[in-house]
């Protein structure tokens, strides 16, 4: 059986003081992260976070309290590769109240 190879870009607009979920892969899918874009849409400095959580409850933080300065952006992934399996969330947050904006590329493979 072939798999299928989707690229796709998730965004979720405003995050803020709780941690929202950007992107949960779906059932018998494994998707691989090439991108996160974080943007600060305020007319202030934010801190932000990235996570994973996780099914197994292995949730771990990519970024933690990472300042963004007003009117910025910040490209996460730099290069790299995440690997999510399947019910893996990506999670992000903001210190201030519908301040972020987060984009993130991916390629699913179901």
């Amino acid at each position: 059986r072939k798999m299928a190879n989707t690229f796709k870009l998730k965004t979720k607009a405003s995050v803020g003081v709780t941690t929202d979920d950007v992107y949960l892969v779906p059932a018998a899918t494994t998707t691989t992260v090439i991108g996160i874009t974080l943007s600060n849409k305020t007319g202030s400095g934010i801190n932000v976070g990235i996570g994973v959580t996780r099914a197994t409850a292995d949730d771990v933080n990519l970024l933690k309290t990472v300042p963004i300065p007003q009117g910025s952006s910040l490209e996460v992934m730099a290069g790299n590769k995440l690997v999510l399996e399947a019910t893996d969330t990506l999670t992000a947050i903001s210190d201030v109240a519908s301040s972020l904006d987060v984009s993130v590329s991916i390629l699913e493979l179901t």
